[in-house]
């Protein structure tokens, strides 16, 4: 997908209000704090790179019932050891100019200073549940993006392929802790005994 078909018009509605702002023109020359403001009053998911705002697909519904499960199973266990897990939208800075918006994002402490109020500076876990319009905005660049931020785990649920793959962090590049199909226990090489089923997170309803 193009960046131009990412950035067609984005409708911001507030009271009384139906403006739609065309991205396209503007694209490359958007500031970090227009950026933000922008996100601050959508209803979409605005994701930012070094001048450039992109649109993210509303989520369907499969893709929704996926991350609560997920949210809830990575809840019950992350505050037995004083973590936090949480939900989009929330902004993750990458590096400077540059932001994503992941699924799921968890740090192991709750007090962790990269937590902060309006967008978090980092993480120690984060969950991307594959988009159909676009798998390699999550497959590869994401994967690209997440690794420079020094995530340390990053889960990737494709729902097509029945698949979760989970990701460690060595040296800077992600290798391949799992890819667990169907019948399987995903399990977490961050998170110490924390797994979950494929088949349960898939068929989630």
């Amino acid at each position: 997908m193009t960046l131009a078909e990412r950035t067609r018009g984005l409708r911001i509605a507030g009271p009384g209000d139906d403006t739609v702002v065309n991205l396209e023109p503007l694209q490359g020359l958007w500031t970090v704090e227009q950026y933000l403001a922008m996100s601050d009053h959508s209803r979409r998911l605005l994701e930012y790179t070094d001048g450039a705002i992109e649109v993210l697909p509303m989520p369907t519904d499969k893709h929704q019932v996926i991350s609560r499960f997920l949210l809830f199973a990575l809840h019950a266990y992350v505050q037995q050891i004083g973590g936090i897990v949480l939900y989009a939208p929330l902004r993750l800075q990458i590096r400077a100019g540059k932001f994503r918006e992941p699924d799921l994002l968890l740090v192991v402490r709750a007090d962790d200073p990269r937590r902060q109020n309006r967008f978090w500076i980092g993480a120690d876990l984060v969950v991307e549940i594959v988009s159909p319009d676009d798998p390699e905005r999550d497959t590869v660049e994401k994967r690209a993006d997440y690794a420079e931020a020094g995530i340390q785990e990053y889960w990737i649920v494709h729902p097509e392929d029945a698949t979760m793959t989970i990701l460690a962090l060595h040296d800077g590049v992600y290798t391949e802790h799992g890819v667990f199909g169907r019948g399987e226990e995903a399990q977490s090489s961050l998170l110490g005994d924390f797994s979950v089923s494929v088949d349960a997170v898939l068929d989630a309803v």
